[in-house]
């Protein structure tokens, strides 16, 4: 059984495929097979059930993936932090985020991490949804995710850093824009503009109403929460977005209104880690530099 096996392995049970991971590998369906072959051979159980389209583990399999899952990720990087020493680095800091979280969470935090620590290399991959950054993190040598606060996820750890409340986006000369602020029967039956149903920040606004009894229709979907701001400045339709860190109604006589929603339970956002006590000295810096800046900057 060698690390390599186990990569393989985890790959197959995520993949759902033998033949994807070899394309992922660059190498045969046949040579992605032997890895596996091999870790049954050693175990002496049937580790994946194959099926029309595919494959996935048996329960045995999901043993082996859970234990290889969460010793690889510590391996990677304990590994990391072996070559930066060796190599004398002075170290990196690798984070995943979202389409729009670097201009609205860490901003001043990278300007003011850049000035105290200009040796350390900042490195961010964008991710579509806080799921994809989950896997991102599980997968690879990154140190950080900022994530909407979800349900546990199995080798993840989650720290909240804030909670957004929601307000209502609309275009200046809407209705609704100078109201000080939303009840909950103000809300039923508004068409908004919504993010995508599958992303965590929108099943939450969705379990909130839920909470009040509040159902929403929706005329248009957008990708992130600045193309609905957008929108709903230019007066093609309302918007509940978070109230995020510096985010202020425009200039008067600018075209965009946000008004507080107070009863919607609020959006916890944070960090996902594999392990936060081997967070390397300057990810936990950096970590620790942007939820200051965020609590600063919010209410």
């Amino acid at each position: 059984m060698t690390l390599d096996d186990l990569r393989v392995f985890v790959a197959v049970c995520r993949a759902g495929s033998l033949s994807a991971v070899a394309r992922d590998l660059g190498c045969t369906q046949s040579a992605v097979s032997q890895h596996v072959k091999r870790l049954e051979r050693e175990t002496g159980v049937s580790l994946l059930e194959r099926r029309p389209r595919g494959v996935v583990p048996t329960a045995a399999g999901r043993v082996l993936e859970a234990a290889a899952t969460d010793g690889i990720a510590g391996l990677d990087l304990a590994l990391r932090r072996l070559r930066d020493l060796a190599g004398g680095e002075t170290g990196s800091v690798r984070v995943a985020t979202g389409a729009t979280t670097v201009r609205h969470f860490m901003a001043d935090a990278i300007v003011d991490f850049r000035r105290r620590h200009p040796e350390v290399s900042l490195e961010f991959r964008t991710e579509g949804s806080s799921r994809a950054c989950f896997d991102a993190l599980t997968d690879s040598d990154l140190d950080l995710a900022w994530i909407t606060l979800g349900p546990p996820v199995r080798g993840i750890e989650q720290r909240p850093v804030a909670e957004l409340s929601w307000v209502l986006a609309v275009g200046a000369d809407d209705p609704l824009a100078d109201r000080a602020a939303l009840l909950p029967g103000d809300l039923a039956d508004l068409r908004l503009i919504r993010l995508p149903p599958n992303s965590t920040s929108a099943a939450q606004l969705d379990a909130a109403c839920a909470e009040l009894g509040v159902r929403f229709g929706s005329d248009t979907s957008v990708a992130d929460w600045d193309t609905a701001l957008l929108l709903a400045e230019l007066g093609l339709g309302r918007a509940v977005v978070p109230a995020l860190p510096g985010l202020r109604d425009t200039a008067p006589g600018a075209g965009l209104r946000l008004v507080p929603i107070p009863a919607l339970r609020p959006l916890a956002v944070g960090w996902a880690v594999r392990h936060w006590d081997a967070l390397t000295p300057p990810a936990r810096t950096f970590a620790d530099t942007v939820a200051a800046r965020c609590r600063a900057a919010l209410p």
